[in-house]
Parts: structure tokens; sequence; C-alpha cells
């Protein structure tokens, strides 16, 4: 059976040049030429479907803003029968008249769901272009990205950013940056390669310093302060989720307001700890805060920090403490239940919202 997705896997490099000088044609002067590759590969990867929600929020986010910021919904359709008739072209040799009908109905869906989205991205750039500054991998399948956006990305720490690599464009992971805002502009971003994951193990095993990334808009992935409340905070943390949690404890300490965090940074054996050096910074600089490691298979670990992060946390609960958790996707499972059961208040659990899977480096959207 002829489908979209292998028509899709037919369109090179090339491509982007074609669709921007089809639109152009249309509609001069409606999409920068720089632009042409990410939108392209974005609109098309959303026309095919076939990807998990995350991506396909990301999609939705990315260009919902982009038709905002631009102004190109009211040109939607000439920027559809561009991209279908690049398509074509690339992929001739499958292209039939049952195939067009399909990619037509396809498209409408997908205009539809970017109108929506466009309703809702709320005003300002549609995507950042950043170059990696630094790459460190603490263990074989974690990778700590520094990067250096050309343009300050406007984050609250705890939100999560699309990130796309230009290897492999139109395809996005969502990630939590690990740092309140900086001076310089920098974001540090946390990253396990996960089994199937492309985009992740890109990042891992395959970004060097100086090339360049793109990030999409910041949005809500439920882990942000609430600017009305001053309760003590217990974190949990669980692999690269502690991404998001860590970006909270520097938000906390760039202007103190009395209350107390604990954090409980889950990791099978010390060495699977993989931030040990910063978490040991902000523990010596500040004494409101709390670092406590929880180890799930370390016969070497005190007993005090034996057991899952959620175990050790719990001895570390008050009563009145907010809790934030973030983590691979069985933690989170078993989250909230354990935590209403023990008595926390479901109004102070705070969980990653399931559309952003893979906040914090954690395929949990």
């Amino acid at each position: 059976m002829r489908t979209l997705t292998a028509a899709w896997a037919l369109v090179d490099d090339r491509a982007a040049g074609d669709f921007w000088c089809a639109l152009e044609d249309r509609r001069p002067g409606l999409l920068p030429h720089r632009d042409a590759l990410l939108f392209f590969t974005a609109l098309g990867r959303l026309v095919v479907g076939g990807d998990d929600p995350a991506n396909r929020a990301a999609l939705l986010r990315v260009l919902g803003r982009a038709y905002r910021h631009l102004g190109l919904l009211p040109h939607a359709t000439a920027i559809g029968a561009a991209l279908l008739a690049t398509v074509a072209r690339h992929a001739h040799l499958l292209w039939t008249p049952q195939l067009a009908t399909t990619a037509e109905r396809a498209l409408r869906r997908a205009t539809d769901a970017v109108r929506c989205a466009a309703g809702q991205a709320g005003d300002g750039r549609a995507w950042w272009h950043v170059q990696v500054i630094g790459h460190d991998r603490p263990s074989p399948d974690i990778a700590i990205l520094t990067v250096r956006p050309w343009r300050r990305l406007p984050f609250q720490p705890g939100q999560a950013v699309p990130v796309c690599t230009p290897r492999l464009p139109g395809h996005w992971r969502w990630l939590s940056p690990a740092n309140a805002p900086r001076t310089d502009g920098t974001v540090e971003l946390h990253v396990r390669a996960v089994p199937g994951g492309t985009v992740s193990h890109d990042l891992v095993h395959r970004v060097r310093p100086g090339e360049l990334l793109w990030l999409g808009p910041p949005g809500d992935a439920g882990l942000r302060l609430d600017p009305a409340r001053a309760d003590d905070l217990l974190l949990v943390a669980g692999g690269t989720g502690l991404a998001p949690l860590r970006a909270l404890v520097e938000q906390v300490a760039a202007a103190p307001d009395g209350r107390r965090l604990t954090l409980v940074v889950g990791a099978r054996t010390f060495t699977d700890l993989y931030d040990a050096i910063a978490l040991d910074r902000l523990q010596c600089a500040h004494d409101w805060l709390t670092i406590v490691p929880a180890f799930s298979d370390d016969p070497c670990a005190e007993p005090a920090e034996r057991g899952d992060a959620l175990t050790i946390a719990l001895r570390y609960y008050s009563g009145t403490q907010e809790v934030y958790v973030c983590g691979p996707p069985p933690m989170l499972a078993d989250a909230r239940p354990r935590l209403l059961a023990a008595g926390v208040a479901a109004d102070r659990i705070q969980l990653p919202r399931r559309w952003a899977g893979g906040a914090g480096g954690s395929p949990v959207l």
C-alpha cells in the first residue's frame, strides 16, 4: 500500500528549497528562506502523522507560534499547496491520484490543528537558533549540553522546550532546562539516550560543541512554582528528571524567601548520580537546602540512602510541603497513588504534564 509515510521517505535534502521556491511563486516574501527547512519539515511531519503525542505536541507548538508570529494563517491554503506540490515532485514514483487525495485530507486535518494551536500560542518567536558550547558525558547514555541562543530564550524554571537537531529536521524532543535564567543567556539541557529515541540518541552520541540546534517556544510542563505560595518544597527526582527540579532550586536561590527545600535524587547506584558536582555546590552554598541521594540498587550505600526515590522522600515529608516529582514513566505512574496514600493532599502534588513526554529528559509525555 502506497502511503504518505513512504512518499515522505523519498523527500530529500533539496526539498525544503523547492518548497520555498514554490511558496515564493504563490506568495512572495511570506517565509524567510533561512527558515524553510525547519518550517517545511515540521509541517510535513505533521501532515504525514504517526508521531508519538510528545512530538506532535512539539510540532503544533512550533507551527502554531510560527503561523501566528509570521502572519501565515491567511495564507494557509497557499502554504499547503506548495507543500503537496513539493512532496509530489520528490515522490513522483508513488504519487497516484489516490495518494494525492489522501494527502489533501491529511493536510486539511493538519491545517485545522495548526489554526487551533495558533489561537493558543501567544506572541513571540517560533524558534531559536542555539549553538552548543558544551557537551559533557557524565555516563555512557547521558549528556549535559550547554547551549547559547542567538537571541535570549524567555523561559521559566520548570518549563519544557522542544529541541530539534538539523540532522533530524521535523523530529522534536521535549527537554527542561536544568537552570534558572542566567545573565549570559546560556541554557543547560540534560538528556538520556532512550531506546528507539532518535533525537535523544543524536543529542547524546553525535552532537558536539560548535553545532547548531533549534529550540521551540517554552511550554508549561506542570512543574513551575506558584508565585502566590511560599511553602517548603519536597522535590523528588529520578534520572534526568532532575533537570527541572534543579532549575527550581536555582530559582529559589536567586531570591530566597525563607522556605526550605529538600531535594531527593534517585539513581540506581552512586555512579549513576550524574550531576553530583553541581548538586554538591548547591548544597554547600545554601543552608536552607537539603539534598538526599536515594540508591535503589547500591549495596555500598548508607542504610538511610537505600531505596527508591519516593520511599526515601516520604521519610522527609513534614505534612506541609508541596511535593514535585519528575522522572521516568514507572516512577511517575507510581507517584500520585503512593503520595496520596501517605497523606499528601492532591493539590500539593505536582507532576509533569503528560503532553510534555521527555521533559527533563524522561519520556513521560
